[in-house]
């Protein structure tokens, strides 16, 4: 009996990430790294192209009918036969369908892809933030969604570990470990930062502040037990950086919404910059208690934030950012 679109799509895509991995840790091997500056930073190297081919090409030979949004544009989709995935993860295919996956159309799919999450930590060689994602959305939320670490070291010295989530299944590829009870840690972005995040980080009044990079690296955190919350008051991320983690964290009880405590629509359609920015918590904290904490400059900046004053670009310009938040309280006055 065939299996439902869903679980296929899952068990592809565990398989497909797993390969791409393989090409990001190819393309550092040979040293060529291939960068390209797209922007403030916000750079591309071939390990990003090269994954995001892999995975588009994979994923659109099995399912031709599902749109697919990556991070790196339009992809050449005639890849080499090694880069063509086209088994399913057999371990993964022994769950059971949830009941509300079962009858899935393909126009109500959309994947987002980023084939290399923390580019700029790649080329800096901070390997372990390094992810791949491949993130499922449903009706414009996300459900499903893959983290892949290229450069987990597993015991024995294979490399590479591969976390799944699906809403209505749980996870799997990794057992959740609860954070102290005594401190509140919070994780957040390692090269990114303005006032308007400080201001968030400040209000918040943690233990302690973990700087990485990656959305996906940041998720493990909160999912690994050394973070409680990831904060994000900027809206430097996009989709493709969040439907993954999203779906992972909350298939095991997290939450991941904007800094407004909305969830991000996923559909075909949508604008890509996470306007609102993030803020993610591992279930063991209040997700309405921290946004209840937030000062009003940072609740104001993040509502002020719309896709007719926003272009893509000045979502990673921090120095426009602040001062559009600062003209727009000055003009209050």
């Amino acid at each position: 009996m065939s299996q439902p679109t869903m679980m296929r799509l899952m068990a592809l895509s565990i398989n497909t990430a797993k390969r791409a991995g393989s090409i990001i840790r190819d393309v550092m091997q040979k040293g060529n790294l291939g960068i390209i500056d797209k922007g403030k930073d916000d750079l591309q190297t071939e390990a990003d192209r090269s994954a995001q081919r892999c995975i588009i090409a994979s994923l659109s030979k099995s399912f031709p009918k599902i749109k697919i949004i990556g991070e790196e544009g339009g992809s050449d989709l005639n890849v080499k036969n090694d880069w063509l995935v086209t088994t399913e993860d057999e371990d993964f295919l022994k769950n059971a369908c949830p009941d509300q996956w079962l009858n899935v159309n393909d126009d109500d799919v959309v994947v987002w892809v980023d084939p290399l999450d923390g580019t700029s930590e790649y080329t800096q060689g901070f390997l372990d933030h390094v992810t791949v994602l491949i993130g499922i959305a449903v009706k414009d939320s996300a459900v499903g969604g893959i983290i892949h670490q290229p450069y987990f070291k597993n015991p024995g010295g294979e490399m590479g570990r591969t976390i799944w989530g699906l809403k209505g299944l749980g996870t799997g590829g990794f057992e959740r470990i609860s954070p102290p009870k005594d401190k509140f840690i919070v994780t957040t972005t390692r090269s990114h930062s303005n006032a308007i995040v400080q201001a968030a980080l400040d209000a918040l009044n943690p233990t302690d502040v973990i700087k990485v990079g990656g959305a996906g690296y940041k998720v493990l955190q909160l999912l690994e037990g050394k973070a409680h919350a990831y904060v994000f008051a900027s809206p430097g991320c996009k989709k493709w950086d969040t439907c993954a983690p999203e779906a992972v964290l909350e298939s095991q009880g997290g939450t991941l919404t904007d800094m407004l405590g909305n969830h991000y629509s996923y559909g075909a359609n949508v604008n890509h910059p996470n306007l609102q920015g993030v803020l993610a918590t591992n279930g063991d904290v209040s997700h309405s208690d921290i946004i209840s904490k937030l000062p009003s400059n940072v609740l104001e900046a993040m509502k002020s934030n719309n896709d007719n004053d926003f272009s893509v670009q000045s979502c990673y310009s921090n120095r426009y950012f602040v001062r559009k938040v600062l003209c727009k309280t000055l003009s209050r006055k």
